[in-house]
């Protein structure tokens, strides 16, 4: 038996004298990428061996609403009269992400009405209508809603808006939840080998190539041969302190809570690492505090501790969040009339106080004198016109704060609830294959999902869905590749 290292690594192929287990493609995680990929490379033929550090699958997309961002003419879209192209789609991911990577943006969305549709055929249920209401999570089983900046300025001019959240049919917040199930349900049925409860510690190398892993489990140390290839579907790093502190300084703030799996530590990560792979859009991450539903509070306005706007409100609450984060002090309120003004659902933020005058609030929340009364001032006076020449807040949400008395809802960071998650990873080719910094690829290894880059590379143009989406997407052409399909 192989004695495994305690440290994420890499162990010469000359070492082994024999294999424990053995598969053409093996798999370290069972989420949504990982049972993806598990299940493409088996219905390419290929046997197939997943490696899962907890008792059961799942990953973070267990506890997840279940979003996937689909589009293109979807079932769903077209059942409810949602108005959709490839073409639309592509100007909209191009545009909110960073640094684009054209070939896989258009792959996806060219692809994206199949995999909606291999989805299904695979027992992932969704049903056919459409959350109007702009909201953070419908917590009905409906199934689409507009998940991101596509109705927001500049986006809404760049691409025509189209509702691509594709929630999975569960009611509230388990959606993610049926999709693992389903997932791992059909590779169990189709013959994919399922090993809990084992933990991947090395990879290990045969001359260029990546031919097997060394892991632990209850039968202790023990080492599994990869034929064809080894995809890392690991999950991403956000309950990896050290590792947000190095590469993800935003998230790094002890006042916002990290989401994630027990074992998102970034084992894919590091393990990619020391066989050669680039780590990218490793400071990239949502971070978010939402202040709706309901939805009517976005005719209110953000403003920091000068009084001072800063973001168009009906933006999707990643991108308002983190322009909250960034203020001095990481300081902010909303601020609401009596003409709409209600609790948030999610009740993230408390109510500070509620005045009778614009003067006293300002006075009150420590703002310099006439700040927030210009700033009020200015924006009712635009209102009133529709318009919104700052910041460009669609129209449908411009309305005059004039009804007194006035609240002031607390969206400073360690006074409301905060929460995210990082997103960079392993920078991959189009099939998932893992990329050295000279842009060469590394022989027999993949990664998908958490630990790769991909299409999310940061909370100021996310969209809800898109995680799971890339996720399962890219984990089925990482699986195929591998397979040799």
């Amino acid at each position: 038996m192989a004695k495994v290292s305690s440290e994420y690594g890499v162990t010469p192929a000359s070492e082994i004298e024999a294999w424990d287990d053995e598969a053409d493609v093996l798999v370290v995680g069972l989420g949504a990428a990982g049972s993806c990929a598990a299940i493409e490379a088996r219905e390419a033929g290929a046997s197939v061996l997943v490696l899962e550090r907890a008792s059961g699958g799942g990953g973070l997309t267990a506890s997840a609403a279940g979003h996937l961002y689909l589009g293109g003419g979807t079932r769903v879209q077209k059942s409810v009269g949602v108005k959709d192209t490839v073409d639309d789609m592509v100007a909209y991911l191009m545009a909110v992400t960073p640094e684009p990577d054209e070939a896989k943006i258009r792959l996806y969305c060219e692809q994206s009405v199949a995999h909606f549709d291999w989805l299904v055929e695979r027992g992932v249920p969704f049903e056919d209508s459409y959350h109007r209401e702009k909201n953070v999570v419908q917590m009905t089983d409906e199934c689409l809603i507009e998940s991101g900046n596509e109705a927001a300025w500049p986006f809404s001019e760049m691409a025509r808006p189209a509702a691509r959240g594709h929630k999975v049919a569960m009611e509230g917040e388990a959606g993610g939840a049926k999709l693992i199930e389903k997932l791992v349900d059909h590779a169990t049925k189709i013959g994919v080998d399922i090993e809990v409860d084992c933990a991947v510690r090395s990879l290990i190398r045969d001359g260029d190539r990546i031919v097997g892993v060394g892991y632990r489990c209850s039968e202790g140390d023990r080492v599994a041969g990869a034929r064809r290839g080894v995809i890392l579907a690991a999950g991403q790093f956000g309950m990896n302190p050290e590792m947000v502190q190095r590469y993800c300084k935003d998230l790094s703030d002890e006042r916002i809570e990290k989401q994630g799996s027990t074992f998102d530590d970034g084992a894919g990560h590091q393990l990619g690492e020391a066989a050669g792979g680039v780590l990218d859009h490793m400071d990239g991450n949502l971070v978010t505090s939402p202040f709706y539903p309901p939805e009517k509070l976005i005719h209110g306005i953000l403003v920091n501790k000068m009084g001072e706007r800063f973001v168009n409100e009906d933006s999707y609450h990643s991108k308002s969040s983190i322009r909250c984060l960034a203020q001095p002090g990481g300081e902010a309120y909303l601020i609401a009339d009596d003409s709409f003004y209600e609790r948030p659902l999610f009740q993230w933020q408390e109510l500070v106080d509620a005045w009778d005058d614009v003067a006293s609030m300002e006075r009150d929340l420590g703002m310099p004198e006439g700040s927030l009364q210009a700033t009020l001032a200015a924006y009712n006076e635009n209102a009133e016109k529709g318009r919104d020449p700052t910041f460009h807040k669609a129209a449908k949400w411009l309305k005059a704060l004039d009804h007194p008395p006035y609240a002031a809802l607390d969206m400073s960071v360690g006074r409301a609830n905060y929460v995210g998650f990082p997103l960079g990873g392993l920078r991959v080719t189009v099939d998932g294959r893992v990329l050295r910094e000279d842009g060469s690829t590394i022989a027999g290894l993949y990664a998908a999902g958490g630990c790769a880059s991909n299409i999310a590379q940061d909370g100021l143009g996310y969209s809800s869905g898109t995680c799971i989406g890339e996720s399962t997407f890219f984990g089925r052409r990482a699986g195929a590749h591998a397979a040799g399909r």
